[in-house]
């Protein structure tokens, strides 16, 4: 073993894409792009190759480029970068016809399908509209072509990688643009959206040339430095990088384990992020240099590791294993750094030669042939971790659930920047999430039905707080309930897209249930005041007469306040003496309805029923509800100055009065104004009072500081209005206290 020789192998399937034919250089006549195509994928018709290079460049004819350039040199570089992927014929024809349409005024999608086929032109088309979506200046118009963009790239993969290659040429070129503004807005959406993008399905190479080319538009200063450090810090270190490198190859010969070795140089963006983020110096980046060890088997990948950590110091908390947990899009490999020889921080990343092609060309390093046709082997991107589908599916299931688009927008992002972490269901399954989520996210990645019925969960076999953010290797059991019910204050309950998407979605049809029972309710007590039965009445023929399209409508309508009660039963019962009715007893809050949460939160599982925030009405208070349009019945005392508002609608008023049970084991938040000393310590001791009454301060601020007083406002929850009486009693036994009441509506403002 002594012997072995470290080879330097240089296989078709480990050699490296290039980062294709800059914007300087010649580009590729018709016979070089067919000859490149062909290197890789023998079968594919040169004929057709060179008939879609010579249409692009007829179809462009004296159009030019702001550099100057040709117009079709834009396409066939852009061809150049799909081939140095080794992506199929149809996509390369694709990248040469993919302005033809848009561009050309005697070119329709029916030629080039008639030209070309119909996988070539349902390519065109998918790239010609995401042409028509690019990033406008408004934030809501960015949030609406996002969403067209995810679905026009969820159905082919393909469509993505066209476009992904089309703006990395363009940004090769962004600096022929005049104005700066327009620079800065190309810049700003690629880094934004499409370097994220061809990270998420593995093209590492792609994401991070645009992303440098951007941060060279955005902050070129910066950048400047950065790379003016970098190439100092080379120059110095030269000599300790290669000794590191020719230890690694010793020790590795000396093993008898064959590997190839890459220097590798970490890019000018990925540095400044990792400043910003860490709040570091440049010297306290730890990976600036590194080095990638390519083995033949998994099983060399960590005998290799172990030799390092032999020969080596490593630091623990920088070792990262993404062979047994491969990151969402593919990519695999073990991460560790060690302190080499003259002390220096070194990071190692080892991997196979397939582990290596996936993360460099991500999606792309899985065409090949299978059963003699060449495209993309969804089997051994399965494999090896990567499914592109379902990358791009996740923020197609956003979708799904309707909703704002400026919501979708934000939460794709978030979902397409966050690092993970990984938990495990009970029976051992894997689920990887974003950095930061909590187990509601975790029950909709296992699935949207569970999600749907959540209502808790147990973390390592115990009950844990919903808010908990789950840690890499926790297992979370999802205790579920028996039917869907959105969560309350669900916003802080999750912090993904699809989480955060499907619990608005529960919660409007909910809601909208909700109403309709309201509604059916208001219409059944105001038929009882008439002395009608509601029973015997036909709502079907009511809702036709009132002109609804349908019952549920028709009672939805009435409890969105969208509708007057008093004029439906006008137009059902014609004659009908609207004045002679007879009022109805009050509305009892039951258990379902008891004020249990605090103040301005739904007060039940649905979104009907609300304290008024104005009043923060107590169990024990004198309450009126009153139907507020789009929000359903809010709750007041009647001492409320925001209820004189509906003095001339008496229609709108309900009747209320706490049950038993909301008088008990209940909270709700007192708000009180306490007058007292300018002491030292007051404060605290006020506090202490009302711990020792059973209140627990929500919110407290000052108010109206005078010279040797203070107002407090204080937020507390209490169990009813007689232990609010109680604390305000403890507090005025203070000597320091002068006065202590609870607030009126208007003192809220």
């Amino acid at each position: 073993m002594a012997n072995a020789t470290v080879k330097s192998v240089d296989r078709s399937r480990a050699s490296r894409p290039p980062r294709g034919i800059r914007d300087d250089e010649p580009f590729l006549t018709k016979e070089e792009l067919a000859g490149m195509v062909l290197a890789y994928q023998p079968d594919a018709d040169r004929a057709r190759l060179h008939k879609a290079y010579e249409f692009a460049r007829e179809k462009h004819g004296e159009q030019l480029r702001q550099s100057g350039d040709p117009y079709y040199s834009h396409p066939v570089r852009v061809a150049t970068l799909l081939a140095s992927v080794r992506l199929d014929e149809a996509t390369i024809m694709a990248g040469l016809l993919h302005d033809t349409v848009e561009d050309c005024d005697d070119v329709d999608l029916a030629q080039i399908e008639d030209l070309f086929g119909t996988d070539v032109a349902e390519l065109v088309d998918g790239v010609t509209k995401l042409g028509q979506l690019e990033y406008q200046s408004e934030a809501s118009k960015q949030a609406e072509n996002f969403q067209k963009f995810i679905l026009a790239t969820v159905n082919d993969i393909r469509v993505l990688l066209v476009k992904l290659a089309d703006r990395t040429h363009n940004m090769r070129t962004l600096h022929h643009k005049k104005k700066e503004e327009s620079r800065r807005r190309v810049a700003r959406e690629t880094m934004d959206l499409y370097a994220p993008l061809a990270r998420r399905v593995g093209l590492h190479y792609l994401a991070s040339e645009m992303e440098d080319l951007a941060f060279q538009h955005l902050n070129p200063e910066a950048r400047a430095q950065i790379l003016h450090q970098l190439e100092t810090l080379e120059s110095r270190n030269k000599d300790d990088l290669e000794r590191i490198r020719l230890a690694i190859r010793q020790v590795m010969e000396r093993e008898g384990i064959e590997c190839r070795i890459k220097g590798r140089r970490k890019e000018p963006y990925s540095i400044w992020r990792k400043l910003e983020k860490k709040s570091i110096s440049f010297e306290g980046v730890a990976d600036i240099f590194g080095f990638r060890v390519i083995v033949d088997t998994v099983e060399n990948c960590y005998r290799s590791l172990g030799v390092f950590h032999t020969e080596w110091a490593c630091l623990p908390d920088r070792f990262r294993d993404f062979i047994s947990v491969p990151k969402p899009n593919g990519y695999a490999s073990l991460h560790t750094t060690v302190r080499a020889s003259g002390n220096r921080l070194v990071e190692l990343q080892i991997r196979t030669e397939d582990m290596d092609d996936t993360a460099e060309r991500g999606v792309a390093a899985h065409w090949t042939y299978k059963n003699s046709a060449y495209g993309f082997d969804m089997e051994s991107s399965k494999a090896a971790g990567l499914d592109p589908t379902a990358n791009l599916k996740a923020f197609g299931e956003l979708l799904s659930h309707g909703g704002d688009a400026n919501d979708f927008l934000e939460h794709a992002k978030m979902e397409m920047y966050r690092t993970h972490v990984f938990a495990f269901t009970p029976n051992g399954r894997l689920v990887l999430l974003p950095a930061g989520s909590m187990p509601l996210d975790f029950a909709y990645a296992v699935h949207t039905a569970v999600g749907d019925t959540c209502d808790g969960a147990k973390i390592n076999g115990v009950p844990r707080n919903m808010r908990v953010a789950l840690e890499n290797g926790d297992v979370v059991e999802i205790i579920r309930r028996k039917d869907p019910r959105p969560l309350p204050g669900y916003e802080t309950l999750c912090v993904t897209g699809r989480a955060r998407a499907a619990q608005r979605k529960l919660r409007r049809e909910f809601e909208t249930q909700q109403f309709a029972s309201l509604g059916r309710n208001l219409l059944e007590r105001a038929l009882r005041q008439h002395q009608i039965d509601p029973v015997s009445v036909d709502m079907r023929k009511i809702s036709e007469r009132a002109g609804f399209d349908g019952v549920q409508a028709m009672f939805e309508a009435l409890g969105r306040t969208q509708e007057e009660v008093s004029r439906v039963i006008g137009v059902a019962f014609p004659g009908l003496d609207l004045d002679a009715a007879n009022p109805d007893d009050t509305v009892t809050l039951d258990d379902e309805h008891a004020p249990s949460l605090i103040a301005g939160e739904n007060l039940t599982p649905g979104v009907t029923l609300h304290l008024g925030e104005c009043c923060h009405p107590i169990p024990g208070d004198r309450i009126i509800g009153v139907r507020e349009p789009q929000k359903g019945l809010v709750v007041h005392t009647i001492y409320c100055g925001q209820v004189a508002k509906y003095d001339d609608r008496p229609d709108l008023w309900v009747d209320l009065q706490w049950t038993e049970l909301a008088k008990s084991g209940v909270r709700a938040i007192g708000r009180i104004s306490v007058n007292a000393a300018d002491h030292k310590g007051v404060l605290a001791q006020q506090c202490t009072v009302v711990a020792q009454a059973g209140g627990n301060i929500r919110g407290v601020s000052t108010h109206n500081r005078d010279p040797g007083f203070m107002e407090l406002v204080f937020d507390i929850e209490v169990e009813d209005l007689r232990h609010l009486e109680q604390i305000k009693a403890a507090l005025r036994a203070l000597a320091v206290v002068e006065r202590v009441e609870r607030l009126e509506e208007s003192e809220f403002e």
